[in-house]
């Protein structure tokens, strides 16, 4: 079931209604039912992989919490890692590496008839296997206790508003929640109801519109000249940006209803000025996972040397990259990312001083001020160009593909061409309109360190009311209604 379709508009509110209505003690009970529910109208089948993650993890997590000593609760966390790692490489990565084996051996003209699997992949595995993954990892620790109760463990892995693209919730920040009783609050509430409904007109309105754009010159790489194809890459990472945070805040608004808070997954990123900030600020589930289980366990030792440090750092990228998918774009995505990352902490002292030593000279607090805003936007507009680079690797329907939009992009650049493709101009104005609407809101909130609907709060109801209006007739009227998957379903 999508968010962005009918079926939903029926779901959430009957979900809500009920889950007010009965006592706190049937609530798990039917959020997991509803919660299944949710998952099982894209293919009813796999729900049984989500029930085995579940009780694979449940039933490792109780053994491990018997074992006091950290290694004899080894081979039951061995038996999670392989448990959902198997299943995840057998849906996801065994036809990518199979291919790729097969590829090899042809080289050296060696036999290799290894069948692939005709596999649908499953819709969210991806997030809800990482989540299920880092409860038996924190027990695994020391760091929690296990979940004893079977139904409110489950609940944990399937929520339905953060089930297939996350965020990736820790298991101590969302278990307790579940045995809590929340009231019917009228401010929390609407406040989850204002977010969802800004994630809808990112979704709707800026996401969906801008893939017309981007579709068209991505599709048709060879028919378009440099700038088309650099206009379409920064589209990318713009409708990137508004379909999976938009996504994300609907998941965060209609969790809030129900009283519970999931994790801030994205934190204004076209405001980073390195690539380091960049990662700080998107995706924020996921790349603090990765850095938590991954990173930290290949890094920290007890002498940690540059080559050690660098070498985790881009190990974890590559995984990165290839958890968004099995394809080589997206390990190339995790490399350049990497090397970015790599480069930037090299290099950091070096324009660190150059930038200090050029900002001597400015002796006046009015141009210093200047001088400082300057560099921010001179790193702003350098992480933003890496960024969408990467991103057109990551978007190219395949290598051959990528290096026909990085030519045309670099050999073939002219201001001389047509701008508007595969769309009417009213329909470009307003995702002109779109973007500028989406940063205006980040400055905003950027300034005030607060999220918009915090600050609206704080308005006369007249404002607020005039802005709430606005946003949802703009969604109502001019979004793009196909119930079009959200990109990350994909991963």
């Amino acid at each position: 079931m999508l968010f962005n379709s009918f079926d939903f508009v029926l779901f959430f509110p009957t979900v809500v209604a009920i889950y007010f209505a009965i006592p706190q003690k049937a609530r798990w009970g039917f959020l997991l039912a509803a919660s299944y529910y949710f998952y099982a109208c894209w293919k009813a089948e796999y729900l049984i992989l989500i029930i085995i993650s579940t009780l694979i993890d449940y039933w490792a997590g109780l053994q491990m919490g018997k074992l006091p000593a950290k290694e004899k609760r080894w081979p039951y966390l061995l038996l999670s890692l392989t448990g959902n790692l198997g299943i995840l490489f057998s849906f996801k990565y065994f036809n990518f590496f199979n291919d790729s084996l097969r590829v090899v051996f042809q080289q050296f003209n060696i036999m290799y008839d290894v069948p692939g699997f005709d596999l649908l992949l499953p819709v969210g595995i991806s997030f809800y296997t990482f989540q299920s993954l880092s409860y038996s990892i924190d027990i695994y620790k020391g760091e929690m206790k296990p979940e004893r109760h079977l139904g409110i463990f489950a609940l944990y892995v399937s929520f339905f508003p953060q089930l297939v693209a996350g965020p990736i919730e820790r298991s101590q920040r969302l278990l307790p929640q579940f045995r809590k009783t929340h009231h019917f609050d009228y401010q929390r509430v609407t406040d989850g109801l204002k977010l969802a409904t800004w994630g809808f007109f990112k979704k709707l309105f800026i996401a969906d519109r801008i893939a017309l754009y981007v579709n068209e010159v991505f599709n048709n790489p060879g028919d378009y000249s440099g700038l088309p194809v650099a206009i379409a890459s920064f589209f990318f990472l713009i409708q990137l940006y508004c379909d999976f945070s938009g996504y994300t805040d609907i998941a965060i608004g209609t969790a809030r209803v129900m009283g519970y808070e999931l994790m801030e997954n994205f934190r204004r990123p076209f405001f980073a000025r390195t690539i380091q900030e960049f990662w700080d600020r998107w995706h924020i589930s996921m790349t603090t996972w990765f850095k938590d289980y991954l990173f930290q366990p290949l890094a920290w030792r007890k002498r940690i040397t540059k080559f050690r440090w660098f070498s985790s750092l881009f190990l974890t990228f590559i995984v990165i990259g290839l958890w968004h998918g099995a394809k080589w774009t997206f390990v190339i995505l995790g490399v350049l990312q990497g090397i970015f990352l790599i480069c930037g902490a090299i290099t950091s002292p070096y324009r660190q001083e150059i930038w200090e030593k050029l900002r001597s000279r400015w002796t006046n607090n009015i141009t210093v001020a200047i001088f400082d805003k300057c560099r921010d936007l001179i790193g702003i507009a350098v992480t933003i160009s890496l960024v969408t680079l990467s991103l057109t690797v990551f978007r190219a329907n395949s290598l051959s593909d990528c290096l026909v939009l990085l030519s045309q992009m670099i050999t073939n650049f002219t201001l001389d061409t047509k701008l508007v493709i595969g769309m009417a101009k009213f329909d470009f104005s307003l995702i002109l309109a779109g973007i500028a609407l989406l940063l205006t809101v980040h400055l905003i909130e950027e300034k005030h360190d607060k999220s918009i609907i915090l600050l609206l709060n704080n308005r006369l109801k007249i404002i607020r009311w005039t802005v709430y209006v606005s946003v949802l007739l703009m969604t109502i009227v001019g979004g793009q209604f196909g119930a079009t998957e959200f990109i990350y379903f994909q991963f």
